[in-house]
């Protein structure tokens, strides 16, 4: 099948077509399928707390890094052979571009089912060690045992996801993620809010509607133009790992997020109890919109550069460069402008009137983090640029000092040295800091710097 479909030529228009017409055929679809794919836990949040409470929506919070973690392992194995895919593509080999899909897809099957086997098992010693106290135990407990399994099939998506955009089909990826989330949305409605069967409700509602995205994405297989197939015997799986190192940036993004977060909650627990938790959740939601469009940007960016970095097309490269960044610019703008003058209206949304306290919290935590989106999406882009040109170590170094090395270091020093200060300001610090080292690695690091040292077999 796969020489069969080489040896057909198609036109690839993300190296020969209009720079615009590129970028919003990227964006688009990339923003409905990761905004979709991001729904499945902001619509529990929005359901949860104006259903069942805050506490539960801190329950949830509490079990969001470790998840996050496992999933940090199937975006960086996604990302990373999704790139190296596209280079081959770009190249015309679509034979070696499906044997490392089939390598990727195998591996991160296997690993999400030997960890749902384990985390099942010890899930007890897992609530403990994520700072859960005896009041959020149940409530974890009810969310956790019912969503995890279900990560089989979330681990599936991600790599379909990200396989089958860099195959060319951007809109069948996003249609698929948007109709799980569709349906996330109508069972929500039915099991939390009509059947009030709380956090087990919005855990069926979840898993269920990965369950259907993953029937929908196995229909790619029919498709007759596509690029890429399974084929389970495989050799040279040290190119599993060379490509996975190149999505490093990626683990690390959600390995941070995660650590991060786990700080963030066992300090707010510390100095303001489980409301201090549920507020940061309100705003974690309300930044993951923005932060997901951010992504959108830079996922349009991974795609569009890798094909052209295999086919050689530097000058593309640059001026898709300056597209992106004026795309980076117009959503700082729009997300600053939502933050501030749509706080109260946002923070309801996840709330009920119950929650005053959580509430008030929630519009400190709002003051404080919206300079993020001063910068982050500068940041995020040059990271997914340098991926894209095989620069693992250049975005990897961004990766870490945005999101483990620079905040962890600022929330320490201002918790025990400066209480005057509030410790989320930590965060904005560090993004504006590691918006100086991203600039400075994207000056150093032009396309044709790396062109040799992309080995042709």
């Amino acid at each position: 099948m796969p020489n069969n479909l080489a040896s057909q030529p198609q036109e690839n228009r993300i190296l020969s077509g209009s720079i615009s017409s590129n970028f919003f055929a990227l964006f688009i679809p990339s923003i409905i399928g990761l905004l979709a794919f991001s729904s499945a836990s902001l619509i529990d949040g929005i359901f949860v707390g104006n259903f069942v409470g805050a506490q539960a929506l801190a329950a949830i919070n509490l079990l969001i890094p470790f998840i996050n973690l496992l999933f940090g392992i199937g975006y960086m194995l996604s990302v990373g052979g999704s790139v190296r895919g596209g280079k081959y593509i770009g190249e015309g080999r679509f034979d070696l571009a499906s044997g490392v899909f089939s390598k990727i897809l195998i591996l991160c099957m296997s690993f999400s089912i030997m960890v749902v086997i384990v985390g099942l098992y010890f899930e007890d010693h897992l609530y403990r060690a994520l700072g859960a106290n005896d009041e959020l135990i149940p409530l974890m407990s009810e969310y956790f045992r019912i969503r995890f399994p279900f990560m089989i099939a979330e681990m599936f998506i991600i790599v379909m996801y990200y396989f089958v955009r860099i195959d060319g089909f951007a809109n069948f990826s996003a249609v698929g993620i948007l109709v799980a989330s569709v349906i996330n949305v109508i069972l929500d409605y039915v099991f939390v809010a009509e059947f009030q069967w709380g956090l087990a409700g919005a855990a069926w509602a979840t898993g269920l509607a990965q369950a259907c995205a993953v029937l929908y994405f196995l229909s790619y297989f029919i498709l007759k133009k596509r690029k890429l197939s399974i084929r389970v015997k495989q050799q040279h799986w040290l190119e599993v790992f060379q490509a996975s190192f190149n999505g490093m940036s990626e683990f690390i993004n959600e390995v941070s997020a995660s650590l991060i977060a786990f700080i963030l909650n066992w300090l707010l627990i510390i100095s303001v109890g489980t409301n201090g938790v549920a507020a940061i959740t309100i705003i974690n939601y309300l930044l993951l919109v923005g932060i997901m469009v951010v992504y959108s940007i830079s996922e349009a960016c991974q795609v569009f550069i890798s094909q052209n970095f295999g086919a050689g097309n530097i000058q593309r490269i640059k001026q898709y460069a300056l597209v992106t960044a004026m795309a980076c610019a117009v959503t700082s703008g729009v997300f600053i402008f939502l933050l501030l003058g749509f706080t109260d209206e946002m923070i309801a949304m996840f709330l009920n009137d119950t929650s005053e306290a959580a509430a008030q919290l929630a519009h400190e935590y709002v003051a404080i983090l919206w300079p993020i989106f001063l910068v982050n999406g500068f940041t995020i882009s040059i990271s997914a640029y340098l991926t894209a040109l095989h620069a693992a170590k250049e975005s990897a170094a961004i990766a870490l000092s945005r999101g483990i090395i620079l905040p962890v270091i600022f929330i320490m020093v201002l918790y025990y040295y400066v209480p005057s200060i509030p410790f989320l300001w930590a965060l904005p610090i560090a993004e504006g800091l590691t918006f100086v080292l991203a600039v400075m690695l994207f000056l150093r690091n032009p396309p044709h710097k790396h062109m040799p040292a992309i080995k042709h077999d």
